[in-house]
Order: C-alpha cells, then sequence, then structure tokens
C-alpha cells in the first residue's frame, strides 16, 4: 500500500474541511522516520484508526489488548495506587509503543533500526 492511501485510511475530514486535533496527531506521528502504523483501539477493542492494513490492524489490536490487561493487573498487584501509563515493546524487527488511556489505546508501530539497509 503506498503512503499517501496509508495516510488516507487514518484521516477524518471534518465537515469545514479541516482536521481535528487528534488527526493532526496522528498524521504528524505516522510522519516520523521509521514508523510502520499507528492504531487507536477504542474501550471494546475494536479499532477506529489506523494506517494498516486490516488483517494486521485486527492481530495487532486484540494481541496488544490483552497484553495491556495484563501488564495493568501487574501493576495494579504490586501497588494498588498505581496505574500503567506506558508499555513498550522492543522486538528485532519492531518497537512497539502503547499509551493506555481512559477510553482507548494508541499503538504505535515503528522499526527497530529505520536505517539499516533493507534485505
Amino acid at each position: 500500500m503506498d503512503r499517501r492511501r496509508q495516510q488516507n485510511l487514518l484521516v477524518q475530514v471534518g465537515k469545514d474541511g479541516k482536521l481535528n486535533q487528534v488527526d493532526e496527531i496522528l498524521m504528524r506521528i505516522q510522519k516520523t522516520k521509521g514508523i510502520v502504523g499507528v492504531i487507536v483501539v477504542n474501550d471494546e477493542g475494536i479499532p477506529v484508526r489506523t494506517n494498516m492494513d486490516n488483517a494486521t490492524t485486527v492481530q495487532y489490536a486484540s494481541q496488544i489488548q490483552q497484553l495491556i490487561t495484563q501488564s495493568r493487573s501487574v501493576v495494579r498487584d504490586l501497588d494498588p495506587t498505581n496505574d500503567l501509563s506506558f508499555l513498550r515493546i522492543r522486538s528485532k524487527k519492531h518497537e512497539i509503543m502503547v499509551s493506555p488511556e481512559n477510553d482507548h489505546l494508541v499503538i504505535v508501530v515503528q522499526e527497530t533500526n529505520p536505517d539499516a539497509p533493507k534485505k
């Protein structure tokens, strides 16, 4: 999927023809070098914004939702007054950053080393 089409999947333009503040922030994140995808998931685990293909989006959304639930539980078990504020997972190929909020998750997937030559 070309870059222009990916950007169009993520953006929702208002009736006045302008981007809302959330879309502007998501576009800015997406334009960062090495970003593979951005997904916003609602509190029911349903992706509401993405620039990734449907199968990949659903896979990330469901797996990350489960991981956030477990991670939040661990944090609260260790200290009941605490809560999970950010989760970062790094693998050989990608880094997944998750910001859990009250009613949604923001998932950003980026290349671990965007400057490395492609094989």
